[in-house]
């Protein structure tokens, strides 16, 4: 058996640009589907897989450790970045893909096998729509888009409400925080898990203390990225003074890069992103380092459905995952444009069954949603003075 193509298709789904990774084998009608979606950068994740085929071709796209040793070693810079990484995720999903499909076993077995029944999920409020992801930061919407998610069946969610920062935190600024998440929690009830993501918008550990601390009466099951990666120190001392979990891990790409963080143990719960952090190999080494350290798992995903399945297909095999991230209220014809065993019921995805990652991209509706410039909500990570920061 041989890789014949890499193709590349690309789906615009408002806040993204879907990129789809198809490979292609001498076998008929064998073939893998992976997913290498990166944030504005979808015209570059399809010349940099473009790049990577010439190195694959011929090869037995079974021989997946080789295939990626292959990608990682013959392109001369290392380590690749986000977006070598990512166009190097979504090939690894689809030969995992391909493996899965010529065994006739779904993904998850070829891992060991299952380690739990049903997949913990969360997701956004307005479901994964953007203007209610990144814009609900007033009591008022917090309250009407957290009990949407709830009436939908969800059992946790994420609220992004920690507002643009600089070095310090403004006690306005905290009184407004402690006010929305106040009206959040009164709302939803306690039997709702709750996470708060910073999204580095932080620029140093003193003022994610200030917002953290805040939080302590809330019971939210974690924080996620109070500042940007980069600063192993600052997130020690995060973790250290923080009274609620910290998670992050989100922009890391490798389980090099996760190691530091691990061994300073700067988090309760790690987020690798499977179409990130170089598929589902470094991802099982990533958890690996995890679980040895007392490190759970709540992987990152805000992408698009093949995403959405490989994160499943990883959960169900390893120990360690906690949660899932997922985002299928996207846009409404999310199940339209991938056939897949994504199926929620109270709260938790469940098993999949078919061999491979189990999905099936319709084309025709792909065609119907090309690429297109996706908005950059970052034009608003200006402070009064004209101070741009992290968005």
């Amino acid at each position: 058996m041989k890789i014949t193509k890499i193709e590349t298709h690309v789906v615009n789904a408002e806040m993204r640009n879907w990129v789809f990774v198809r490979v292609l084998t001498d076998q008929p009608g064998l073939y893998g589907w992976g997913e290498a979606t990166l944030e504005w950068k979808a015209r570059a994740i399809v010349g940099a897989i473009a790049d990577l085929e010439p190195i694959l071709l011929g090869h037995d796209p079974r021989d997946i450790e080789n295939a990626v040793r292959a990608m990682k070693k013959h392109g001369f810079w290392q380590p690749l970045g986000v977006i070598g990484m990512t166009a190097l995720s979504g090939i690894e999903m689809a030969l995992w893909d391909i493996l899965g499909k010529s065994l006739g076993v779904p993904v998850w077995r070829l891992f060991g096998g299952k380690v739990r029944d049903r997949v913990p999920i969360y997701t956004h409020l307005g479901l994964g729509q953007m203007d209610a992801v990144y814009h609900s930061m007033d009591a008022s919407s917090l309250v009407e888009r957290g009990l949407a998610v709830k009436e939908q069946g969800y059992k946790a969610m994420k609220v992004v409400n920690v507002p643009y920062t600089h070095y310090t935190a403004t006690p306005a600024a905290i009184d407004d925080f402690v006010k929305s998440m106040g009206a959040l929690r009164d709302a939803v009830g306690p039997e709702i898990e709750l996470m708060v993501d910073f999204h580095g918008r932080c620029a140093s550990a003193g003022a994610a203390l200030s917002y953290l601390r805040a939080l302590e009466p809330f019971n939210v099951m974690f924080a996620e990225e109070p500042i940007p990666p980069g600063d192993v120190a600052s997130m020690k001392v995060i973790a250290d003074a923080s009274p609620v979990a910290i998670a992050h891990g989100e922009r890391l790409t490798s389980a090099a890069e996760f190691a530091p963080y691990i061994e300073a143990r700067t988090m309760t719960i790690a987020q690798p992103d499977l179409c990130h952090c170089g598929g589902f190999s470094e991802a099982r080494r990533i958890a690996a380092l995890a679980e040895v350290a007392g490190i759970g798992l709540a992987p990152h995903n805000p992408l698009g459905p093949i995403a959405g399945v490989a994160a499943l297909h990883f959960d169900v095999a390893t120990p360690n995952v906690i949660i899932q991230e997922e985002m299928t209220g996207a846009v409404p014809w999310y199940f339209e444009v991938v056939q897949g065993p994504i199926e929620r019921v109270d709260g938790a995805w469940q098993i999949p069954q078919a061999p491979g990652l189990g999905v099936e991209v319709d084309l025709a509706v792909a065609a119907k949603h090309p690429w297109k410039q996706e908005p950059f909500p970052t034009r608003e990570a200006v402070l009064p003075d004209g101070t741009i920061v992290d968005w």
